[in-house]
């Protein structure tokens, strides 16, 4: 009553979540895209990306939903910087609307948000990827674990490093914790993919600790190479 429910993209008040001027202008991902990543391709007979035919990364598939560009970029920032929690539903909204079907033919058994560092979190208040998994947990009935991977140190900006800086900077940066259970099949989500080295980095540690399968989401991917 308060706070009225707003669209992400212009924050005009819409109960629905993305409003119908907005949702028209949104590029979906769809027609090619890169069997590793999900980067949109413009061949169709081509499989993958650039990034994905230079790079062995040690998750199976992952799928996003738009371009990490105008509107989009926006919106997650202000999800991720003002306390915007409640895009994170909408969000999540559109994650399931496009890939409930994916997800069942991935056979994903637990959904892991991409963890911030403790101090972080704090700062912030809350991990809008956690924010985005809980809601995917809900809505298709899976387990969200928030202590199988942790930060271990505090990392700078991936945005302010190169492709190399990136893997460097990574490196040491995740742990995975032995108390929990370890399933065969793991949905990772993130809000932004970028070059994929913390999907990376993380599907590695479980795949190390037992993990048969690894896929991610996101809400947005970068353009890349």
């Amino acid at each position: 009553m308060i706070y009225p429910r707003v669209c992400p993209f212009c924050e005009e008040i819409e109960k629905a979540g993305i409003c119908s001027s907005c949702r028209k202008t949104l590029k979906y991902i769809k027609g090619a895209y890169c069997y590793s990543c999900g980067r949109s391709m413009h061949a169709l007979e081509q499989e993958y990306c650039r990034d994905c035919q230079k790079k062995n990364f040690a998750y199976d598939q992952g799928r996003s939903l738009w371009l990490h560009q105008g509107q989009v970029a926006h919106a997650i920032y202000q999800f991720k910087f003002h306390n915007k929690r409640d895009f994170g539903r909408i969000f999540a909204m559109e994650l399931n609307r496009e890939f409930v079907a994916t997800i069942k033919a991935w056979g994903i058994e637990e959904i892991i948000p991409i963890p911030l560092h403790a101090t972080k979190q704090k700062s912030r208040g809350y991990n809008q990827s956690a924010v985005i998994a809980d809601y995917l947990g809900e809505m298709w009935d899976l387990p969200v674990n928030h202590n199988k991977v942790f930060r271990i140190c505090k990392t700078k900006p991936q945005k302010t490093l190169d492709a190399k800086g990136r893997i460097e900077n990574l490196k040491h940066a995740f742990g995975v914790s032995k108390k929990e259970q370890v399933y065969k099949n793991i949905l990772l989500i993130d809000d932004i993919y970028t070059t994929g080295s913390t999907i990376h980095q993380v599907a590695k540690l479980l795949k190390i600790g037992g993990a048969k399968k690894v896929y991610f989401l996101s809400v947005s991917i970068g353009q890349g190479l």
